[in-house]
Order: structure tokens, then C-alpha cells, then sequence
């Protein structure tokens, strides 16, 4: 998950991974640009936070959250495909 550390969306999406105890790398992109154009290179977004899970762009937090609400982020998760 690509993020700035006072990113309110970054925030909201730590604590919703962590409320579920999933694992995750926080990757901090303020003062780096490399990590900055990688973010833009695979999710073609300049937004934070970018939330992958696997090889799934799932998109911000709120793209998560929808997931979440829906039934469908525990199974994405568990590595079922979409």
C-alpha cells in the first residue's frame, strides 16, 4: 500500500487492514519521488493511498471500503480471485 503518513484515507486504511489482522507493507511515498513514480507506474493514479493486494490494484480506500461493505474483501484477502 502506497501512502504519506498524514494522509486522513491512508489512515482510515491502516486501521481497516489492521482491524482484520491482515499483515501489510506501508509504503511511505513523501520525499520519495522513486517510490512516488512506482505508485503512478503500476496503479496509473496520483492519489494516496494506492492499495494493492497481490497483483489486484484494488484502487483507494475508499475502493476498499466498498469491497469491505460488499462481502467480497475477506475472499480478495484470502487470495481468491475477483
Amino acid at each position: 500500500m502506497y501512502t504519506t503518513a498524514w494522509c486522513p484515507y491512508c489512515i482510515r486504511a491502516r486501521h481497516l487492514l489492521k482491524h482484520k489482522g491482515v499483515e501489510f507493507e506501508d509504503l511511505r511515498i513523501e520525499g520519495r519521488m522513486d517510490l512516488r513514480a512506482e505508485m503512478e507506474a503500476r496503479s496509473g493514479r496520483t492519489s494516496v493511498p494506492q492499495i494493492f493486494i497481490g497483483d489486484v490494484h484494488v484502487g483507494g480506500y475508499d475502493d476498499m471500503a466498498a469491497l469491505e461493505h460488499a462481502g467480497e474483501l475477506d475472499a480478495l484477502l484470502a487470495g481468491e480471485e475477483p
